[in-house]
């Protein structure tokens, strides 16, 4: 059937040509259309739902919201985890669904169980939905400046007016630009209106708090009336009453005092002021500054979008959109780091093309028949590109990579047709019937064994897709990238190569050039050697196996290599109790440390929360973004180094580094922040906190740990008010009655907004100040009992500072608290294993507390068991292939036992390196299998055929191994030069490639000399002669 399928591809030649040049010409086309990014999107499919319940102590937050939202959502289609989150004033409560289930379906069934338990919350209490984002949605990140402010520190007015320009007229504005989620608005002051009631003027007008709330709620509407029959006319009838500004709110009247009235004037200062800030910007420690996150929908184009957003940037620039004068200005853009990694592959990419024309060239000693080797490196990598837009995967560095990976795997059907076809025309005439059938002959002849060797490479990347998780979505793409090439090249390999050597080889040469020529000699001397004495060869190769395995054990294990983003997020955690003000002292002074250190761009730091319920950072957490200057010659490592030295200098706080998109995925994927996280899981928050403690003892022991992070259980000081029900019942004053003091009073109560055209801004009463800002000054507050006495708020409860947590973390349905770990100088699996020993001997858990390991070390673990079942049968699938093409179980064997051979070399180039052995180079030995198979099947093929016509198996063996010497080694030798850039190579996402480059290449160099060494010195063993007929 295959030589039907060639011999209809020469006979239709200029066909086959232009089938091919169209498809070149869709593929470039495709090749512009591909979806881009840095990276491929791990994150899971997870909704976030997000309740803000102002004043509530994480305690009450758990207890009123949390508790019942969780069970609510219990028994959701698809749901795997429910993590949620509990801080003062905030709930965050994340679900994770199966990959399989759509983001909008399950963000539909949410909805459907909010609309249920939403009435049985707190009055006022409303959750709401996560934007549809990802852990690599936040794509472009700025700030809003003016030329005019140089180092100087704005003022409150600026950045109050910044503000309003932010959230009014930019935000909308890049709201709408396709694929953007959500902008997140952060930092500066948010204008409101402000009643500021004098409790002592109320008493003189013996007024209440909630009769001044109630005027003003009431003073604030408009009405309709609704139409008025004039004629042949209908007229609208309306009733117009908002408040227009501060002054109307000034003039409401409370009341009427012997005919003349009492305003709200009266008794309070109306003003505009700030709204309470959960967070602040900090740009370059000079000034605070206003920022906005621009969020992209999940499954979104990062290029396309972020070259949405510049336009957009650029016209509103240019154009001068902005009142005041005020420019927008990126700190952070993920294209610069989408174009670094893309460059970064297509450099390997063309380094890896280049140096397999230079070896075909050397190997064949005749350009033509490498120009027909260089077609197909053309035309695959395009009908590849046609194949993932088809498919959805995106152009990023792991799909690329597959392909960079690919280009030396799909050169060798190619390389075996061209190779056969110059050698058999060596010896042809020149009559066009006789080239044409040769060529036929030719190809039909290595068909077979390729398409056989082509569909193992295939085979072993196959299983690749069966990862789960993080590490299935960073290289199933890789995986299915290779397999479409490789399927693609297979194609062209046997019918577009046979038609251009047709056109363009003008003869052949059936004689070695001068390096295959000098190889071969050498070869030949050392197999006549192996040959002459099959058991030392024998007992040498099996030495070198257990060897092997003897290092295999001293291999670290790490789940996937940090990668460089080219941006630093040096995390700084500071008390749970420090105060917003204290906190932006403290930024200001680690951001001029930071700003200092060489090879540091810009620096801008985020503190707190921003607009966006769904960002949950506390006031005492900051996530600084610091841009590296790649002109500076300085690596990521030494920078992140000195900026650590140069924070040491700050007192009572911690400093934790991370990236951009690592500690987002992180966060997102897996809860935490760290690459080990030990959950201990509990009720009791006093038993947690010790056992958390204990815990972090032990890790913060064990060598290689750094960044130590426990979340804090105590810290919060709360100023508890606690209701005296004798007292207040003396008094004939009800809860509510001080509750409305407590909210009102000191918290501050939205009444209202006030429209300014299409903008509004809330109304608050609240105390002032020097009413609300010390502990005395709250305890001093009065209560007016229902006879007209003052009673002050001491007298009906006991007021006192108390300890309180800053944090409640829950995972499916139970709390827990996390004490996490980053690993350094040394692998994360050794690391784990020795935490465990320790933990296992020294920590005892109270009944009922149990502990979890997650972070990245879960995701190790879990790609581990994955390989672990997925490798043995991918052998079984490989034997089975090997059966069928030779149907014989002995020569089926022997080219099995290629892949422990085949496998010394990696180890040892793994050793050597002092790489890990992580996912990538697990991959790595994956490959490394096929390509070792395909140089085993083209070996033995020729040797099985040789016997077939009747040759001896000494003769056989020998003449075998002289016939497809050449091929063997070009086939490796391209493979191997097709990923020797990956070693060099230092842009973002080298690191993972690294591993895998190592493997290959070290287990090339080992399986190739194995394969023409060992496997001819065991074929006598093997030898299978077919039964006649």
């Amino acid at each position: 059937m295959l030589k039907s399928l060639i011999r209809a591809a020469l006979s239709q030649r200029l066909l086959v040509l232009v089938v091919s040049v169209v498809l070149v010409g869709f593929g470039v086309r495709a090749a512009m259309r591909l979806s881009v990014d840095a990276f491929p999107d791990v994150t899971n499919v997870q909704v976030q739902v997000a309740t803000e319940v102002p004043g509530r102590s994480p305690e009450e937050v758990e207890r009123f919201v949390t508790v019942p939202l969780e069970v609510a959502m219990t028994g959701l289609p698809g749901l795997t985890e429910m993590r949620a989150l509990n801080r003062a004033g905030l709930s965050l409560i994340t679900l994770v669904f199966t990959d399989k289930t759509d983001v909008y379906f399950a963000r539909q069934l949410v909805m459907e169980r909010l609309l249920e338990v939403t009435p049985r919350m707190p009055a006022g209490v409303v959750p709401v939905l996560g934007p549809v984002s990802t852990g690599l949605g936040e794509v472009y990140q700025y700030t809003l400046v003016h030329p005019d402010d140089g180092h100087r520190e704005l003022t409150p007015e600026e950045l109050m007016e910044r503000r309003v320009v932010q959230d009014w007229v930019l935000r909308p504005m890049l709201r709408s630009i396709p694929g953007v989620a959500e902008i997140n608005s952060m930092g500066g002051l948010e204008r409101q209106f402000q009643v500021l009631v004098n409790p002592d003027r109320l008493r003189h007008y013996r007024l209440s708090l909630r009769e001044v709330l109630e005027a003003v709620e009431r003073n604030n509407a408009n009405a309709g009336g609704g139409v008025l029959r004039s004629a042949a006319e209908q007229y609208l009838i309306r009733g117009v009453g908002l408040i227009r500004s501060a002054e109307d709110i000034g003039n409401i009247i409370l009341k009427e005092e012997q005919g003349v009235p009492v305003f709200v004037r009266d008794v309070a200062q109306v003003q505009i002021g700030a709204a309470v800030r959960q967070g602040a910007v900090v740009r370059n420690g000079d000034s605070e500054a206003v920022a906005g996150i621009v969020m992209m929908l999940r499954g979104g184009n990062a290029k396309e979008v972020v070259g949405r957003v510049k336009a957009k940037v650029n016209e509103i620039n240019q154009q001068g959109l902005l009142p005041g004068g005020l420019q927008v200005e990126p700190f952070y853009d993920r294209t610069e780091l989408v174009d670094s990694a893309l460059w970064m592959v297509t450099k390997v990419l063309l380094e890896g093309i280049v140096f397999i024309i230079i070896i075909l060239f050397l190997f064949l000693g005749d350009v033509r028949s490498s120009l027909v080797v260089v077609a197909t490196i053309v035309i695959t990598p395009l009908v590849t590109f046609m194949m993932m837009n088809r498919l959805g995967l995106s152009a990023n560095l792991m799909s690329l990579g597959g392909l960079a990976i690919a280009i030396g795997l799909m050169v060798d059907g190619t390389v075996v047709v061209v190779e056969n076809v110059f050698h058999k025309l060596g010896q042809a005439g020149n009559s066009r019937e006789s080239r044409l059938r040769l060529i036929l002959e030719a190809t039909s002849e290595i068909a077979k064994p390729t398409v056989y060797g082509i569909s193992i490479i295939i085979l072993v990347f196959l299983p690749l897709m069966m990862l789960s998780g993080m590490e299935g979505k960073m290289f199933g793409p890789l995986a299915l990238t290779i397999a479409i090439a490789l399927a693609v090249s297979l194609a062209v390999s046997l019918f577009l190569s046979p038609v251009l050597c047709s056109y363009i080889l003008r003869g052949g040469n059936d004689h070695d050039t001068r390096p295959i020529a000098f190889l071969k000699r050498h070869y030949l001397r050392l197999l006549h050697l192996a040959l002459s004495a099959e058991k030392k060869t024998i007992l040498v190769a099996v030495a070198l196996l257990l060897g092997s395995m003897a290092l295999f054990p001293l291999l670290g294990k790490s789940f996937i290599p940090t990668m460089k983003e080219g941006s630093i997020v040096p995390q700084i955690v500071r008390v749970p109790s420090i105060s917003l003000e204290e906190s932006l002292k403290v930024e200001n002074e680690a951001m001029r440390l930071v700003a200092q250190v060489p090879g540091v761009k810009s620096v801008i730091s985020k503190l707190g929360r921003g607009e966006s319920p769904a960002d949950p950072a506390g006031p005492n957490e900051s996530d600084p973004i610091a841009v590296i200057d790649r002109e500076a010659g300085r690596s990521q490592g030494q920078i992140e180094e000195d900026i650590r030295k140069a924070l040491a200098v700050l007192p009572g706080v911690q400093v934790i580094m991370n990236q951009p998109i690592a500690q987002r995925v992180d966060e997102m994927v897996t809860g935490v922040r760290s690459q080990l996280a030990i959950k201990v899981f509990g009720d009791d928050l006093d038993e947690l906190r010790r056992v958390s403690e204990d815990l972090a003892r032990i890790v913060r022991t064990v060598p290689g740990a750094i960044d130590i992070r426990v979340e804090r259980l105590t810290g919060q000081q709360t100023l508890t008010i606690d209701i005296d029900r004798q007292a207040i019942a003396r008094y004939g004053i009800n809860v509510a009655d001080v509750n409305d003091l407590i909210e009102t009073a000191f918290g501050g109560n939205e009444v209202g907004q006030l429209f300014e055209g299409q903008r509004r801004f809330g109304i608050v009463v609240r105390y002032p100040a020097e009413y609300r800002s010390s502990v005395e000054s709250i305890r001093n507050s009065t209560l007016r009992t229902s006879d007209g006495t003052l009673v002050p708020l001491s007298a009906v409860a006991r007021i006192e500072l108390q300890d309180s947590p800053p944090t409640i973390s829950r995972e499916s349905g139970k709390r827990r608290v996390v004490v996490g770990a980053n690993v350094t100088g040394r692998d994360l699996g050794g690391f784990v294993a020795e935490v465990q020993r320790r933990v296992d001997a020294e920590l005892r858990l109270p009944e009922g507390y149990f502990l979890s390991w997650g972070g990245q070390f879960e995701n190790m673990e879990r790609a581990m068991e994955t390989l672990m079942v997925i490798v043995p049968l991918t052998i079984a699938a490989i034997f089975f292939l090997l059966f069928m093409l030779f149907n014989s179980l002995r020569l089926a064997s022997l080219i099995i036992l290629v892949l422990p051979f085949a496998s010394i070399g990696g180890v040892i180039g793994l050793f050597v390196t002092g790489e890990y052995l992580s996912v990538p180079a697990s991959v790595g030995f994956i490959a490394l299998w096929g390509i070792a198979v395909l140089n085993g099947v083209v070996l033995v093929s020729c040797i099985r055929r040789l016997r077939e016509d009747g040759m001896r198996v000494p003769e056989a063996v020998r003449e075998g191994c002289v016939q497809r010497f050449r091929p063997v080694m070009m086939t490796a030798t391209v493979a191997l030069l097709g990923l020797v850039p990956f070693l060099f190579a230092n842009g973002p996402g080298a690191e993972v490639q690294r591993p895998l480059a190592v493997v290959v290449i070290g287990g090339l160099i080992s399986s190739t000399l194995l394969t023409l060494v060992v496997v001819p010195t065991l074929y006598r063993w093997f030898d299978d002669l077919p039964q006649e007929a």
